[in-house]
C-alpha cells in the first residue's frame, strides 16, 4: 500500500524536486502551495504524514501546524530554510514530530518520512489491538504501555508518538541515566549530530502534559551536564 504525503510549501523548485523524487520511492504526494490550502486538503482528505515548510503566504507552517493539531496527531515534518533553534522550538513546540533544513539530502528526508511513518503505525497499531493492558501506575499518573495510552487521575493525557516513545523508554528504564545522544539514537532511530533543541522541546512537552509543576519536575530529572533518568516513585 502506497503511503500518501501531503506537501505543503510555496516554492515551485522544492515542490517538483521533493514530489518527483518521493513518487519514485514509492509515495502518493498531493501538494499545496500555500498554508490555508494545506489545511483544506487535509480536511479533506487522508494523508499518512505531512511536509511543510514554515514561512507561506496566507497562512504559515506554524498556524497550520497548530490548526492540525487540534484535529489529528498525523506525522508532520518541518522543512524549512530558516533554521535557527527559535524556529525549531517554536516549530516542534506546537505539534510537529521532526525538522529538516533546507537545503537538505533527499535521502536523508526519505528516511525521516520512513521512521515517522513506522512510529505512527506502531503507535495506532497499539491503540487498536486487544492487547492485555501492561499498565505502570506513579502516583496519579497512569501509563499503559500496550494500549499506549496515559491518564493522569481520571484524565487522558493526549502525547504525540514520540513523546510517548520517550514516556516509554524512561518507565521501562527506571533510575538509569540517558544521555541527549542516546535518546536521540533510541527514540529518533537517527544519528546525533549535537542538535540538542530537539530533544530540549520534546521533554520539555512531555513534562508540561504529565506533572503538576514542570519547572519542578518530580518525574523526569535532569542531571546538568549528563543527561536525563525517570525517578517516579
Amino acid at each position: 500500500m502506497k503511503h500518501r504525503l501531503l506537501l505543503v510549501d510555496d516554492d515551485l523548485s522544492i515542490i517538483e524536486m521533493v514530489k518527483s523524487y518521493l513518487t519514485k520511492e514509492g509515495f502518493d504526494v498531493l501538494i499545496a502551495c500555500n498554508g490555508e490550502d494545506g489545511v483544506s486538503m487535509f480536511m479533506k482528505e487522508a494523508f499518512d504524514l505531512i511536509l511543510i515548510d514554515i514561512m507561506m503566504p496566507k497562512l504559515d507552517g506554524i498556524e497550520a501546524i497548530k490548526i492540525i493539531r487540534e484535529k489529528s496527531s498525523i506525522p508532520i515534518l518541518i522543512m524549512s530554510a530558516k533554521d535557527s533553534d527559535i524556529d525549531k522550538a517554536l516549530g516542534l513546540g506546537f505539534g510537529a514530530d521532526d525538522y529538516i533544513a533546507k537545503p537538505f539530502s533527499l535521502l536523508e528526508l526519505s528516511a525521516r518520512i520512513k521512521a515517522a511513518i513506522r512510529r505512527a503505525t506502531k503507535y495506532s497499531n497499539y491503540e487498536d489491538c486487544g492487547e492485555s493492558k501492561n499498565e505502570i501506575t506513579f502516583g496519579e499518573l497512569r501509563v499503559d504501555i500496550n494500549n499506549y495510552s496515559v491518564f493522569k487521575g481520571n484524565q487522558e493525557i493526549k502525547l504525540t508518538a514520540k513523546e510517548f516513545e520517550l514516556l516509554k523508554l524512561f518507565i521501562t528504564n527506571q533510575k538509569r541515566v540517558f544521555t541527549k545522544a542516546q535518546l536521540y539514537n533510541l527514540v529518533w532511530n537517527d544519528d546525533y549530530f549535537g542538535d540538542e533543541n530537539v530533544i530540549n522541546v520534546h521533554i520539555r512537552r512531555l513534562r508540561e502534559k504529565i506533572e503538576d509543576d514542570p519547572s519542578e519536575s518530580k518525574y523526569i530529572k535532569t542531571l546538568w551536564g549528563i543527561g536525563y533518568k525517570w525517578d517516579g516513585q
